[in-house]
């Protein structure tokens, strides 16, 4: 069941480096959010502090408040890796474990939550695979390693991954970037159909990516150079890039700057 995400006056820091300050926002259940900006605003970081990713790199730390729903994620007792299981991340480069068969990638995260019985795998990897628009592909070779494919099959085998575990969010860096136009194509038909049954965050350069799959846009700017990134504007994806209400988003999305 697809959550929304609610974020009240976050700011999370390296060390004592500030690199994000005071964001609000909400994310409403079974939509994608897109997350637009120039390099080093911090649009990145603020996607990984939405499942604690953030606090993985040593220093790093975070303060304000992501709501899952009514439950605080940032909440005294709170299991980071519970959190991770429930909001899924696939990130800029397709990453499949490289010493493992395509199946074994996919059912890697099943084992770990105790899911043994190979009907019970066979049954969720060849969902998750199909959900991911691969099966077809790969069915008749799910035992060779997942690093023999294509960057796009790749990518869609990291989603299958991360689908597998039925998470109810699902937290997209750039998932494209890596990819040639065929693949990037077929990567944003899943995002559409995946909606249906996950909320959707993506990161991404591409505006023209963000306009065709994104039900809302957010626009992240610095407020000058070494200073950290900021929410300028959040709207749905047709008014922002339409008619946007702050001048620094039009200017962006226009080419002035960015």
């Amino acid at each position: 069941m697809a959550k929304r995400i609610d974020v009240s006056g976050l700011s999370a820091f390296y060390g004592k480096n500030k690199a994000i300050d005071d964001i609000s926002m909400t994310v409403e259940p079974g939509s994608v959010t897109a997350f637009i900006g120039p390099s080093g605003c911090g649009k990145s970081t603020f996607l990984r502090t939405l499942n604690r990713m953030h606090e993985v790199i040593p220093g790093a730390s975070v303060e304000g408040k992501v709501l899952l729903d009514d439950e605080n994620l940032y909440g005294p007792g709170v299991d980071p890796v519970a959190v991770r299981r429930t909001i899924g991340m696939v990130f800029q480069r397709p990453n499949p474990f490289p010493t493992m068969s395509i199946y074994d990638n996919v059912a890697a995260g099943l084992r770990l939550n105790g899911i043994s019985r190979k009907k019970d795998l066979d049954d969720i990897v060849e969902r998750s695979l199909k959900g991911a628009n691969l099966w077809n592909e790969v069915k008749d070779r799910l035992n060779r390693p997942g690093a023999g494919l294509s960057g796009g099959q790749q990518q869609r085998l990291c989603i299958a991954r991360a689908i597998a575990v039925e998470p109810q969010v699902l937290l997209m860096d750039e998932p494209c970037s890596a990819l040639d136009p065929i693949s990037t194509l077929a990567i944003e038909d899943l995002i559409r159909e995946l909606k249906e049954r996950f909320t959707i965050v993506i990161v991404t350069h591409n505006m023209q990516q963000a306009a065709r799959v994104s039900d809302r846009t957010a626009f992240f700017n610095l407020a000058a150079v070494g200073q950290p990134g900021k929410l300028i504007e959040i709207d749905e994806t047709e008014r922002i890039f339409s008619n946007p209400s702050v001048q620094a988003t039009e200017d962006y999305i226009s080419g002035r700057f960015g």
